[in-house]
């Protein structure tokens, strides 16, 4: 079954965390993880973008492993939902909306949530000489056996690798990242190019054939 946000594995090279990532605090009852950088869309565009969730997070981090079944209804009391065929689960509640500058959730995600974990998740949305910075944070707090500074790292990766995606989303509309080059494309591209070099160097002329040399009488046999 797949879980939301945060999986205690995850290959590194699938995913590039966001810029700027910082283990703030990491303590064995509590954790506090910021994410923060620049991304290339208004506040208001950002902060819109932030709320349609279903349209960047990843479908391996859902219960029904399709991101499209996710919702956020961004006002206070809003639900962070999940709904398929088979149940439903609610991933966290908005506990503060301001369009443009701020989107606060309870939220323990993923297995977090049966841990009795409590979590807040902010999304701050900042635009200064026009220049828009997303900022993301996530603090989660439990009990002294919770042992929550050695799921840090992992909840820092996973969480990052969504936060990118998010910021992908925001400058193109797609939060995936960029096809890496397929090997046998390449290969022909260079075997055109050499043949295309090929047919631009002069053809080197065929050296001439020797003629057959005349019977030299001396040597011929005696009878």
């Amino acid at each position: 079954m797949h879980r939301i946000a945060v999986a205690l594995a995850l290959t590194s090279a699938a995913f590039a965390s966001i810029a700027h990532a910082e283990v703030k605090e990491a303590k064995a009852d509590s954790f506090f993880i910021v994410f923060s950088d620049t991304v290339a869309a208004s506040a208001m565009k950002t902060y819109t973008d932030v709320t349609q969730v279903q349209r960047w997070w990843s479908s391996d981090h859902t219960w029904s492993g399709k991101a499209s079944n996710l919702s956020l209804k961004p006002e206070a009391g809003g639900c962070f939902c999940e709904k398929w065929k088979d149940g439903s689960v609610e991933h966290g509640r908005v506990i503060m909306a301001m369009p443009g500058k701020l989107l606060r959730l309870d939220t323990s995600l993923g297995p977090l949530q049966e841990r009795a974990l409590t979590g807040v998740l902010n999304f701050w949305v900042k635009n200064e000489d026009s220049t828009t910075t997303l900022t993301v944070e996530y603090r989660v707090n439990g009990a002294s056996g919770s042992g929550l500074d050695q799921l840090a790292p992992s909840v820092e990766e996973v969480l990052g690798a969504q936060v990118d995606r998010l910021r992908r989303y925001i400058a193109t509309g797609n939060p995936e990242p960029p096809a890496p080059a397929d090997a046998g494309t390449a290969a022909k591209t260079d075997t055109g190019s050499a043949a295309a070099a090929d047919a631009k160097t002069p053809a080197k002329p065929k050296a001439a054939k020797p003629k057959p040399k005349a019977p030299d009488p001396a040597a011929a046999p005696a009878r």
